[in-house]
């Protein structure tokens, strides 16, 4: 049964918000407020466009604008289905291995700790675990031509992949994901700065209090489950970030 069968959905014919965005907006409603769950499949876009009086292309653009936002990805052979509710807007994911090799650098990785501990309420609401459950947590020492460049420390699900050292210092964490087929799809992150730590100066080369960029990401597959929490510093002086940002329709 089309899940959005259930739902209130209508449009203003006499608003000057575009019909498909009307449409959109309440969709994405649903979605925050967990009348449509991470993997539900929507129906039939033609059996929508015709409960609703809408065109196929006017359904097709809300949907669409749903899967530019991450709340939606569009599956072949399986259709439409809701990835993760939190997700605001798309974001293209990438690791900081993969990014250094994109620059022309030659990216390094030394493993400071490989250990499973339990789960900090922070922790296990990021990862969507119990408190107190085993997660894997991972943390390295990103270098590029023998230089530091980042401290970054991971939170992963116990058992989702192997984590042996050797790999880990070897490629990038997201390389080993989608050797094990799992599909990143998009993810929640944040972005800050702050002062370093005399210890973490010392560790990436840096006074104490030189300048530090921070980033917390969530990382979602595309059954929209939590496979990574990370948390990285980096230095402001030698890596940037850089958005691209777009303007709501």
């Amino acid at each position: 049964m089309d899940p959005t069968v259930s739902l209130q959905l209508g449009v203003d014919r006499s608003s000057p918000v575009p019909l498909y965005f009307q449409l959109s907006q309440q969709l994405e409603a649903a979605i925050e407020r967990g009348a449509l769950t991470p993997g539900t499949l929507l129906g039939n876009e033609i059996e929508l466009a015709g409960r609703l009086g809408l065109s196929r292309p006017t359904v097709r653009q809300a949907i669409q604008s749903l899967v530019d936002k991450g709340l939606l990805v569009r599956r072949r052979g399986v259709g439409t289905q809701v990835v993760h509710s939190q997700v605001k807007r798309p974001l293209e994911l990438s690791s900081l291995y993969d990014d250094l090799e994109a620059a022309g650098q030659r990216p390094e990785t030394r493993v400071l700790r490989n250990t499973v501990e339990p789960a900090s309420a922070e922790v296990a609401a990021a990862l969507g675990v119990a408190e107190g459950d085993e997660v894997h947590l991972v943390e390295r020492l990103r270098l590029a031509h023998g230089e530091p460049m980042a401290y970054l420390r991971n939170r992963l699900p116990s058992g989702l992949l192997d984590l042996e050292t050797p790999r880990l210092e070897a490629t990038g964490l997201y390389r080993l994901m989608r050797a094990a087929s799992i599909t990143l799809h998009s993810a929640r992150q944040s972005v800050g700065a702050r002062a370093a730590t005399a210890e973490e100066g010392e560790r990436l080369g840096e006074p104490a209090g030189a300048p530090l960029l921070t980033m917390q990401r969530t990382t979602f597959d595309d059954t929209g489950r939590a496979v990574e929490f990370g948390s990285h510093i980096y230095r402001a002086s030698r890596y940037s970030f850089e958005f691209q940002l777009l303007v709501r329709p």
